[in-house]
């Protein structure tokens, strides 16, 4: 997975690069959780097809940190994804869901990430999406019913980052 690998290791480069905006426990909570955010994409882990379900579960099963696990279990508004697959229940069974600047650090970084590394602006990002999976797929509907949730995320993210610029 050359391709999924290069996305990963782009938005683990951009935590590391932002984490200095949180607490230091929430940086490190961020960096661990972007590096791991697709591991349920990993054909050896695929167990309901849904990456970020699949991915918490093998994170929790390993002993993984239970926030970095929610964490991957919700990144980039995965509960609406949830919705479409009719995994909702589950997820929130499993995983509590934070709501944090830790959480919206992490959409971030994979919301301007795109699927080869390359920096992207969040609605590029979606638009990239829509076109990788095409108009009737499931992706499609998520990404479509997340876009708001997402970029207003990435928003308030940039303005964190950005009030720790120097005037």
């Amino acid at each position: 997975m050359p391709r999924r690998w290069s996305h990963v290791q782009a938005v683990g480069a951009k935590a590391e690069r932002i984490c200095r905006m949180l607490p230091s426990s929430d940086g490190s909570a961020l960096v661990v959780a972007a590096w791991l955010h697709d591991v349920g994409y990993s054909p050896t882990l695929v167990s309901t097809g849904f990456h970020s379900l699949d991915g918490a579960r093998w994170l929790r099963d390993h002993g993984f940190d239970n926030r970095v696990t929610a964490l991957v279990a919700y990144h980039s508004c995965a509960r609406l994804e949830a919705v479409e697959r009719n995994l909702d229940a589950t997820l929130t069974d499993e995983f509590p869901r934070e709501d944090s600047p830790t959480a919206d650090a992490l959409c971030y970084c994979d919301m301007t990430t795109g699927p080869d590394g390359q920096d992207f602006e969040a609605a590029d990002r979606l638009a990239e999406i829509r076109s990788r999976y095409g108009p009737d797929h499931l992706v499609t509907r998520f990404i479509t019913k997340a876009e708001p949730e997402i970029l207003a995320a990435v928003r308030r993210t940039k303005q964190r980052i950005s009030s720790l610029q120097p005037m």
